[in-house]
């Protein structure tokens, strides 16, 4: 079965868990539970920023991308994180380029936290409904009035495009990615490698 390519963008001040949370999920990911050690995941992940150079995240930790935007091969999944760099590159016309034209060709287009805001102004959720972190709702509201903003999910699909609430949501989404791609029962073993626990239901964690 060929692997998936999945890229994550990264950026200046992201935030840490919004792309390490999926990467996680997305590299112990096996088809088969019991050939573990034996195989790999099915998703072949890339780290993908605009220049290649050190990434510093929201919390200081230093990343190196493993692909410009430049180098990037063809993609079948993108994920978009957030983090306070998201208010900055959701108007970087070369970021906005990037992910627009990937998402044209990949099969499936998500984001965490205010990486949805990124989308939104690349013009992808015209239309459609979506979520992002709590604090930034009403921003996105105002900002994309033709997207219905949904302020009661953890996750939210549209088709192929899958946004998701703050931080810890990515982990989430992740998974529904996983279930999406080859059934729940991968998904749920992939949680439970994991210690955490499979989203059994779809209600945004905190109270708003």
């Amino acid at each position: 079965m060929p692997r998936k390519k999945l890229g994550i963008v990264i950026f200046n001040e992201v935030e840490v868990l919004d792309f390490c949370g999926p990467f996680e999920v997305f590299s112990v990911t096996r088809i088969n539970e019991e050939r573990r050690r034996e195989e790999s995941s099915p998703f072949e992940q890339f780290l993908i920023s605009q220049s290649g150079e050190p990434v510093k995240t929201t919390g200081g930790m230093k990343v190196i991308p493993d692909v410009t935007f430049e180098s990037c091969p063809n993609l079948d999944i993108l994920v978009v994180p957030g983090g306070l760099g998201a208010l900055v590159e959701m108007r970087n016309d070369a970021m906005l380029t990037f992910v627009r034209s990937r998402a044209s060709k990949a099969e499936t287009l998500a984001s965490v936290c205010p990486g949805s805001l990124i989308l939104g102004y690349a013009g992808l959720l015209e239309g459609l409904p979506a979520t992002t972190h709590w604090y930034f709702l009403q921003m996105m509201q105002e900002l994309f009035p033709k997207v219905t903003v949904d302020s009661k999910s953890h996750v939210v699909k549209a088709g192929r495009v899958l946004t998701s609430a703050g931080i810890s949501a990515g982990i989430d989404m992740a998974l529904h990615l996983v279930a999406d791609h080859y059934g729940e029962s991968v998904a749920r073993a992939t949680a439970r490698h994991m210690e955490y626990r499979f989203p059994d239901n779809n209600e945004r964690r905190i109270a708003l």
